[in-house]
């Protein structure tokens, strides 16, 4: 399937399509089910926001304020001219340096397959986040499984696999191992991580309501379940 690269040529999602679409809306109520708290003085910062579609969903269902930041200018580019809302905002930053926004604290730091772009200094990112956030305040990530198959064909592979995805060299796929130690040394309470949903982006039309359904059963089954597609995270500062 079509992927979206940025500005270095890496890939960074897939184009648009019904499955990707159905997908985001259903990690979109996922993220807004794990707040403990919403009003519209709730401020979300999502990080490796892309073009833009989650922090506008975001934005839509939750009427809180939300800022959506990736570090490559066409993606914020494109989420500006695209969706305008008065409680979100678009802004350039390098989730490695998040200097830009070192006055601002939020509730909740959210993402979508991002944290795996970060996986080299991701002890580094999760201090930063913990700096961004209010006291109690909540980062909630979806991130791909290093168990599913198709994710490990992707990243684990050293040569062929790899440059067809047009991975970033330091990009890994995650394991809920991985996470819950990182998170734990960044100082990290209240850590959550399951195994999540069987939908691919590239899923044909056809198989995309069977999949959800045979996904919710799959998703409970002790062995099965860690071949899911990705993990779902959050914590509390």
């Amino acid at each position: 399937m079509a992927s979206i690269k940025d500005d270095r040529g890496y890939n960074q999602g897939f184009k648009p399509s019904n499955a990707l679409n159905i997908r985001t809306q259903r990690r979109c109520d996922y993220i807004i089910f794990q707040m403990d708290h919403i009003d519209n003085a709730t401020e979300i910062l999502e990080i490796g926001c892309g073009t833009g579609e989650l922090s506008f969903m975001l934005a839509t269902k939750t009427q809180t304020k939300v800022l959506g930041t990736d570090l490559c200018i066409p993606f914020i580019s494109e989420a500006n001219s695209t969706y305008s809302l008065p409680n979100l905002s678009f802004m350039v930053v390098d989730f490695n340096d998040p200097e830009p926004l070192s006055e601002r604290k939020f509730d909740y730091i959210v993402g979508n397959g991002i944290l795996h772009h970060l996986y080299a200094d991701i002890d580094k990112a999760l201090c930063n986040f913990k700096k961004l956030l209010k006291a109690n305040g909540k980062i909630i990530f979806l991130e791909p499984n290093l168990y599913n198959p198709y994710c490990y064909l992707i990243f684990h592979t050293t040569s062929f696999f790899r440059k067809w995805a047009r991975l970033e060299p330091g990009e890994m796929a995650l394991t809920k191992r991985k996470m819950k130690k990182v998170l734990q040394i960044a100082g990290y309470q209240s850590i959550k991580i399951e195994y999540k949903d069987f939908l691919l982006p590239n899923t044909p039309a056809v198989l995309i309501y069977p999949l959800i359904v045979l996904g919710s059963f799959l998703e409970v089954i002790p062995l099965i379940k860690k071949i899911s597609q990705s993990i779902f995270i959050s914590a509390i500062n």
